[in-house]
């Protein structure tokens, strides 16, 4: 059999394989964001995460739902973001996440059972017990795209060999995503921190050069990795890069108080700022 058939019939064998389906493997899609967290305790969390000594504070994240980004999210077929940026948090112990989100409702739901006399004596859900946020985290997403440039043919030209690597050249594609965080202090409303961050990856999608023309149908790209993995990695990037700036914070200081004025000073206004532009003798004409 010369090497054209043998490839040929591997390329058969091998469309024949991606048509079977096998059976589910525990942890078998992982993302960078994977394990677990309990208390400041983590299990299997990525080794790319940063890590923080001791927590720096109470967090909670909110989403802005009503943000365009959010409502794409729903073509890639993706949720909140919410609970793996959770667990991110959690997993680094530099923050100890509160909830803010969805489950509120049931933490006030049970408060209002304890209220009306509903629940035994000693569940103990008085007053007093719930922790404040300290910062509220709020993350975005700037730029997600999938396929957004190629290699081209460029491995053609080497015989049979040669045409195979240029149909995977020619179906080797780029996916992107750049996100954003913002952390903001709950008390005085003042942001903290922001970072953004992002994360590539290349799809091979060869399958249906190989097998379009062949009676098997497009056999789609083998190796895609779905586009919320991506997302997830930029995220990671955005929150490792927010932790080593909050790891040198330094509070910006503002003349006059911060919220009183600013700097600077406007003629006629009641500022720190503006008095002492008043006081200041005019500059006298040449």
């Amino acid at each position: 059999m010369d090497n054209k058939k043998v490839f040929q019939s591997g390329m058969v064998l091998l469309a024949l394989t991606a048509c079977a389906g096998s059976d589910p493997k525990l942890g078998g899609a992982p993302t960078v964001a994977t394990g677990s967290a309990g208390g400041a305790t983590a299990a299997n969390a990525s080794s790319q995460l940063e890590k923080c000594d001791k927590p720096l504070g109470t967090l909670g994240v909110v989403e802005d739902t009503s943000a365009p980004w959010y409502h794409h999210l729903s073509q890639y077929k993706l949720g909140s973001t919410v609970p793996v940026l959770r667990m991110m948090i959690q997993q680094s112990n530099c923050f100890v996440v509160v909830e803010r989100g969805a489950a509120m409702g049931k933490l006030m739901q049970e408060r209002s059972l304890a209220a009306s006399g509903e629940m035994r004596t000693g569940s103990n859900y008085g007053k007093g017990q719930m922790v404040a946020a300290d910062y509220t985290m709020s993350p975005s997403i700037t730029f997600s795209q999938k396929g957004t440039s190629g290699m081209g043919g460029a491995l053609g030209g080497l015989g049979l060999l040669g045409s195979v690597a240029g149909v995977v050249a020619g179906g080797l594609k780029s996916n992107e995503a750049s996100t954003t965080l913002l952390m903001v202090d709950n008390r005085s409303g003042i942001q903290l921190a922001a970072a953004e961050g992002s994360a590539k990856n290349f799809d091979f999608n060869v399958g249906g050069a190989l097998f379009g023309g062949g009676g098997f149908g497009a056999a789609g790209g083998y190796s895609n990795t779905p586009e919320g993995k991506i997302l997830i990695a930029s995220f990671m990037d955005s929150y490792n890069q927010l932790v080593k700036a909050v790891r040198n914070y330094k509070a910006q200081e503002v003349a006059g108080g911060m919220g009183t004025g600013g700097a600077l000073g406007v003629q006629g206004g009641a500022t720190p700022a503006s008095k002492a532009l008043e006081k200041k003798p005019a500059k006298k004409k040449n």
